[in-house]
Formats: C-alpha cells, sequence, structure tokens
C-alpha cells in the first residue's frame, strides 16, 4: 500500500471485511465503531500484558492474591489508557477532562513542580494544556515516562513508565512529610 495525500474532493474506496450484517451506511458505521473500540480494548491489554505492567511475568502461585495484584494492574492500566486518550487535549467539542479524572486533587502542586522541571525554554517543549486538565498530566506522565516531544505521540509503553515514576515520587514527598497511608 503506497501511503499519500488524498486531494480535497476525491472519493476514497474503503472496503471493511467483517462477519456482522451491513445492509446500509448506518450498520456500516456501527461495525466501524465496534471495531475502533475493539482497538481500544487490545491497547489495554497491551498495557497489561509484557510491554506495560508484565502480569504475564507474575510469579504468584496463589489465586486470591494473583487475581487481588491482577485487578490492581488492571486499574493502573485503564487509568494509563485514560492519559494516552486525553494526550492530545480537546478535539471537537468534546470539554478537556479533568485531571481529576485520574488523579487526587491533592496531586496538582507535584504534577505542576514536575512540568516546570520538564518544560524546556522554547514553546515547542512547554506543556500546552490548560492546568488542572488530565491532557496537562498526560503530558507531565509523558515526559517522566522518556517522551522528549521530538518523536510521535506518547502511547501506552512509555505512559505506565511516567504514571508509576510520578507515584513513586508521591511516595517520596509523603515520606518526607511524614505521611505514612499513601
Amino acid at each position: 500500500m503506497c501511503a499519500r495525500s488524498i486531494p480535497p474532493g476525491e472519493a476514497v474506496h474503503w472496503r471493511l471485511l467483517t462477519t456482522h450484517t451491513v445492509d446500509d451506511v448506518a450498520e456500516a458505521l456501527a461495525v466501524v465503531e465496534l471495531y475502533r473500540r475493539r482497538w481500544v480494548i487490545e491497547q489495554l491489554f497491551r498495557t497489561l500484558k509484557t510491554q506495560g505492567f508484565d502480569i504475564e511475568g507474575l510469579l504468584i502461585a496463589e489465586e486470591a492474591p494473583l487475581r487481588r495484584l491482577v485487578m490492581a494492574a488492571l486499574v493502573a492500566a485503564i487509568t494509563v489508557q485514560q492519559l494516552v486518550h486525553a494526550r492530545d487535549g480537546v478535539h471537537g467539542p468534546t470539554p478537556l477532562r479533568p485531571v481529576t479524572d485520574a488523579f487526587e486533587p491533592e496531586d496538582t502542586p507535584l504534577l505542576e513542580a514536575f512540568c516546570k522541571t520538564l518544560e524546556g525554554k522554547t514553546e515547542r517543549q512547554k506543556n500546552p494544556h490548560p492546568r488542572g486538565s488530565l491532557a496537562y498530566a498526560a503530558w507531565v506522565c509523558a515526559r517522566l515516562g522518556g517522551w522528549t516531544g521530538s518523536y510521535g505521540k506518547p502511547g501506552p509503553l512509555v505512559m505506565p513508565n511516567g504514571w508509576t515514576d510520578f507515584h513513586a515520587a508521591k511516595r517520596a514527598a509523603a515520606l518526607l512529610k511524614g505521611q505514612t497511608n499513601v
């Protein structure tokens, strides 16, 4: 397949191979939506498995502790997916999601402190998202995870690293303050 840009006004003919019955455009669009959702689920499992939280490498023989750890990893993977989906900010009429969708309100000062240390001097190297948005936090986690901003978009392999680094720093800061319940 050759990658080329399609001139405005030129028609594109798409073929969707599926086992679902499709009799009209509405049904075709519904099937496309199903496959779009499936991709999101595939990315969630990718985050859970070897390239992310590595649940396949767990060496826990007892079922109950293994289930609890896998469920905790699933919650973390869902949070990482929220960050991946929020990384670009607003597209269309959808408002920015608040940072509290994936973080505690008291995490904001630490996110902002990290942001100050991760931003560069040029506009391109600065966090383009407003404070208090999940997109702002996603940019911070991506940078903590090793994303430099000079290549592609941070995805489900970079975000877990930044997210876990953020939470390690949060625990360290709480220990320095004498808090033991973090």
